[in-house]
């Protein structure tokens, strides 16, 4: 089973009633500079050229990420903006809590630069493993035609699972190009999420089914 064929991009809330989907509308963002475009790969171009090998595996799983974009540019500075907001929002952690507005009690594990498969086709961003849910954040708002056609509105696109909706974690990968890997969320009222184009691949497969595979014991 592969991805969903694309189709004109909507709202997550609008996809089919998704009930994991969290509707988060913002501003317009600003646009890039063809300058800053050049810098972003220069940069990314060092950190690649000193890599050794024991980053092998890392590079290509980079390569494979910036490929699975429409744009290999737009992908190379979309991360090293989330870098960059990353470091100035002070860190994944807080930046899952402002997403989900997660509570106190509530622990990020995990985090994951990857796509999320949707209707319109792979869209960039982070997939977040807590102590209560797994979720995904776009790195940037995505614009859609608002009800009426009128106006352009923009959204992050956000998905939401419980632990105990989640019913699997399943790796997988293209028979046609093996290096295309997958990871298939399943909900136990069968909506199914597909992730791909992952940076850290055998870390994310590893940890996603190890708190499923805890959670599920914890309830046993």
């Amino acid at each position: 089973m592969q991805p969903a064929a694309r189709r004109p991009w909507s709202p997550p809330a609008a996809e089919a009633s998704d009930p994991y989907a969290v509707p988060s509308p913002v501003q317009p963002p600003s646009k890039s500079t063809t300058e800053t475009v050049k810098n972003a790969l220069s940069r990314w171009g060092r950190k690649v050229g000193e890599a050794t090998r024991k980053a092998e595996d890392l590079s290509r799983n980079t390569w494979q990420h910036l490929r699975t974009a429409p744009s290999m540019t737009e992908a190379a500075v979309g991360r090293i903006a989330q870098g960059t907001k990353v470091l100035a929002e002070g860190g994944r952690d807080r930046i899952f809590r402002q997403a989900f507005s997660a509570p106190p009690d509530e622990q990020l594990r995990k985090s994951y630069a990857c796509y999320l498969s949707t209707s319109a086709g792979p869209v960039i961003g982070v997939l977040y493993l807590s102590t209560a849910r797994v979720a995904f954040c776009s790195d940037s708002p995505l614009s859609y035609a608002a009800a009426g056609g009128d106006r352009t509105e923009w959204s992050y696109y956000k998905v939401a699972i419980p632990l105990q909706r989640l019913r699997a974690a399943s790796a997988s990968a293209s028979k046609v190009r093996p290096a295309e890997k997958f990871i298939q969320l399943v909900s136990v009222d069968g909506h199914e999420f597909w992730l791909m184009g992952f940076v850290n691949y055998d870390g994310a497969v590893k940890h996603l089914q190890e708190a499923l595979s805890g959670f599920h014991n914890l309830q046993a």
